[in-house]
């Protein structure tokens, strides 16, 4: 992996207007993401973990520009391409690609699978003929494992783990730099979620793909990430190389998330230290004072109820936004 960063995000935001409730109703203020900073490098796996609406698909969206920002930087291979226009980031459209949770429903079922996946073909690659697209798009179709000769096919000839690879040929057609993984497995089986995060490390090593693999499964993302960061309503709570935050995560919202992990072994399974949290995800509407995660913390004091942590290092590599190193450990 190169040292320095392709993706640098600063201070990034993502706040949405809700209208507020009769005529005279205020508006009130979605806080989807709320000052995320984290870097990423060329070949490296960053794993993107939490719960369902902590603002992981948000982020990850406004990284490649599908949703303007608030406030903050993305700055892109030195560029800050953060509000950029839909025709200033068409050129860049290239090498920031995305692959969608549903493998399905994010195909066009009129269209061949040879039509999806040349799509992108069609739209930047103008110099290219019909038979040169052709020959590109069945070698992709190699490359994840599709036969050749299924070109002609329809999206509803395939299973999911087939069109999910069909999701994967067809960001990966232009061969980009960055794709971001939206939850990418998690509407498949176990065994077919194995053969896809196999084929995704495949395609990252032979084309030096950077991933954003957004997740709530922590031991798929255990299993491809290099580093894992850890979102709760909007907020990184800790950031860490994949080793280091399961062997000691310091946050108790990424311990409560290891440790209910399932173990394979049942005398470790039935002996491993549990921290539970309680309690529903607060409205991003209306996040609680101090530290977002005080609400839902079994180690919550008064200084969490009126100063918000803020991140700092605390060991190599190892951020964490907690005012204690790991209460109760």
């Amino acid at each position: 992996m190169s040292a320095e960063p392709i993706l640098k995000v600063r201070d990034l935001r993502v706040h949405f207007e809700i209208p507020g409730k009769g005529l005279f109703g205020k508006p009130s203020l979605l806080k989807a993401v709320d000052g995320v900073d984290f870097d990423l490098r060329a070949g490296e796996t960053l794993g993107i973990v939490g719960e369902s609406g902590c603002g992981k698909s948000t982020l990850g969206r406004a990284v490649l520009q599908l949703i303007e920002p608030t406030a903050g930087q993305v700055v892109w291979l030195g560029r800050d391409i953060a509000g950029l226009r839909s025709a200033a980031m068409r050129p860049l459209r290239k090498s920031l690609q995305i692959i969608f949770q549903d493998p399905l429903a994010s195909l066009n079922p009129r269209m061949t699978i040879g039509e999806i996946i040349a799509e992108p073909l069609v739209t930047h690659r103008a110099d290219l003929g019909k038979e040169e697209i052709r020959k590109r798009v069945q070698d992709m179709m190699a490359n994840v494992g599709l036969l050749p000769q299924m070109i002609n096919r329809y999206p509803h000839e395939f299973s999911g783990g087939q069109c999910q690879r069909i999701g994967i040929a067809r960001a990966m057609i232009l061969e980009p730099k960055l794709i971001v993984c939206d939850e990418p497995v998690s509407a498949l089986d176990v065994s077919i979620q194995a053969q896809i995060v196999n084929l995704l490390q495949d395609l990252q090593r032979r084309f030096g793909l950077s991933l954003m693999f957004i997740s709530h499964d922590l031991s798929v993302v255990r299993h491809i990430s290099h580093r894992i960061m850890v979102l709760y309503l909007g907020k990184v709570m800790e950031i860490a190389d994949r080793d280091s935050i399961y062997a000691r995560p310091h946050h108790p919202y990424t311990r409560a998330l290891i440790s209910a992990v399932p173990i394979p072994d049942p005398e470790k399974e039935r002996a491993k230290e549990r921290l539970i949290i309680s309690g529903d995800l607060p409205s991003p509407i209306n996040p609680p004072s101090g530290c977002v995660f005080r609400t839902r913390c079994p180690f919550a004091q008064e200084r969490c109820t009126q100063e918000e942590p803020k991140r700092r290092t605390i060991a190599d590599g190892h951020e964490l936004a907690c005012h204690f190193d790991g209460p109760g450990l």
